[in-house]
């Protein structure tokens, strides 16, 4: 049964082929919140009719945003979940063997332009990022997308969605409680999950109640430095009745994220000496600091230019990270140093990947772990007495995905579709607009992608579909070996929409 709680035009609309209409130039900028925009300013370009939001529509698609391609590991979780029967939608240990989403289908968004959304509270730019959060479920609620980043029109043949999972922890973080108002503000009934909360209850279900520990947490500057994860951490350990002794420790993971999804401004692998652009850890960067007192015990790959450097190995100067291993090797050793370094420290048992990015990584965090574990100075474990023997590191997202299916067995939201409908989109910089500043790559300009300031309603970006002129090659191989189960159904979206997107065959993932 469909169930359209409000005026189901909208679908109908949304699904009719009506005239394009004319890409915004921003010649002329107006300023205003956002909120106003989508709610009330019905000639912008974010202006939403929510009086007539389908809401509680089974027919409607799932939506999930995250700042770049990391949320695809959370969709990942969710289309590979078998852990309740089909029929029933009861638990069922071990499963049915069928996917408990195989029914259902996604809208997914990764802001890549944006992008990473860690580094706007170090910046002062937080309203910011809530601004960028809102018009991501605008995108989400709404109809529209631009066919590639050269179109001059966008097309309106997306469809709204039924649920929203925040699949990034920075945004869940800052953004979570807006989205929610947001929500109420319009009038519209959608259940919003975010990765936080769930993440912290795995977390905490490795100890026993009375069980001493340390909880690491290793997320971006911005989830970090909001506390949202030692919060949660600190409210559930009272309601869930935990006694014991349980120590948090945060790494925040300056430029790990935009190296895995291959931002200039912390990766490029074709270069071979110091780069102006590069914003991550350096021997001089106060926020992550490469320590050239312990340069051995960080352990990194020094050939094929995963370290750029003047000099020679043995005194390198000026030295920057230039591999996703060797970020994560930083890191690790960054988070062990400060517990060493702590007073009674009790061991790491668990480390929460506070990244959608991270788990792409997963058995490279596992191998420098066991790495560390063994590792020796003057004869002697330096880091075994601060470290449990396995040291469990716990994605959010599959706690995530068993609220999300819960949600969907409460208010009888199931669907009769399947997953190889599911569209993927990201956002590219929208050169139509003379105000933007990219450099040499075509990506903003660090300068410009924290300098803007929130509340000046215009295009910076365009949603367009996933395609190898939107998504580098670099994570098109790293989607297909990482997430193989959403990566066919990126390509089975991308061949079918090639004819209404223009793709041409070379440039089909």
């Amino acid at each position: 049964m469909v169930v359209l709680k409000k005026s189901s035009c909208w679908v109908i609309t949304l699904l009719a082929i009506i005239p394009f209409i004319q890409c915004q130039t921003n010649s002329h900028i107006k300023e205003t919140n956002i909120v106003d925009a989508i709610l009330n300013e019905k000639e912008s370009f974010f202006y939403l009719d929510t009086e007539n939001y389908p809401e509680l529509n089974e027919r409607l698609p799932i939506g999930v945003f995250d700042s770049g391609t990391g949320g695809l590991t959370v969709l990942d979780a969710i289309i590979n979940l078998d852990q309740y029967d089909n029929k029933s939608h009861s638990f069922k240990k071990g499963g049915d063997g069928l996917r408990d989403f195989q029914e259902e289908y996604f809208i997914y968004l990764g802001d890549q332009a944006n992008m990473p959304y860690g580094n706007y509270p170090r910046e002062n730019k937080t309203n910011l990022l809530k601004e960028h959060v809102i018009k991501d479920i605008q995108f989400l609620l709404g109809n529209k997308y631009y066919p590639s980043g050269d179109a001059r029109v966008y097309k309106t043949y997306k469809v709204p969605v039924k649920a929203i999972v925040i699949a990034c922890n920075t945004a869940t973080a800052y953004g979570k409680a807006d989205i929610e108002k947001f929500m109420d503000k319009a009038g519209i009934e959608i259940k919003v999950i975010g990765v936080i909360g769930a993440g912290v209850r795995a977390a905490l279900s490795l100890f026993q109640k009375d069980e001493d520990g340390s909880i690491g947490i290793m997320a971006t500057a911005g989830t970090v430095a909001s506390l949202g994860y030692v919060k949660s951490l600190n409210a559930q350990r009272v309601t869930m009745n935990y006694t014991g002794d349980i120590a948090v420790f945060q790494q925040a993971g300056v430029g790990l994220a935009g190296a895995i999804d291959g931002s200039h401004e912390y990766i490029a692998p074709d270069a071979t000496l110091p780069r102006r652009e590069y914003r991550g850890p350096l021997e001089k960067n106060p926020d992550a600091r490469i320590d050239q007192s312990i340069l051995q015990r960080y352990g990194f790959e020094w050939k094929k230019n995963k370290m750029l450097f003047k000099g020679d190995v043995g005194n390198p100067e000026d030295l920057q990270i230039n591999s996703v291993k060797n970020y994560i090797s930083y890191h690790l050793v960054s988070l062990l140093e400060e517990i060493r370094k702590t007073h009674r420290a009790k061991p790491l048992k668990v480390i929460i990947l506070g990244c959608t990015h991270y788990p792409f990584y997963r058995e490279t965090f596992q191998k420098k772990l066991e790495e560390l574990y063994n590792y020796r100075e003057n004869g002697e474990y330096l880091y075994r007495p601060f470290m449990a023997r396995h040291i469990e590191l716990v994605d959010p997202a599959v706690n995530t995905t068993k609220e999300l299916y819960e949600y969907l067995v409460e208010i009888d939201l199931f669907n009769d579709e399947n997953f190889y409908k599911s569209e993927f989109y990201v956002s590219v910089p929208n050169k139509l607009n003379s105000h933007i500043q990219v450099d040499s790559s075509g990506d903003f300009t660090y300068e410009y992608k924290y300098g803007r300031n929130e509340g000046f309603m215009q295009e910076y970006v365009k949603r367009v579909p996933f395609s190898k002129k939107s998504i580098s090659i670099e994570v098109i191989q790293r989607l297909s070996e990482k997430v193989p189960s959403v990566f066919e159904l990126i390509r089975n979206f991308n061949y079918n929409n090639s004819k209404t997107v223009f793709l041409q065959e070379n440039e089909r993932i």
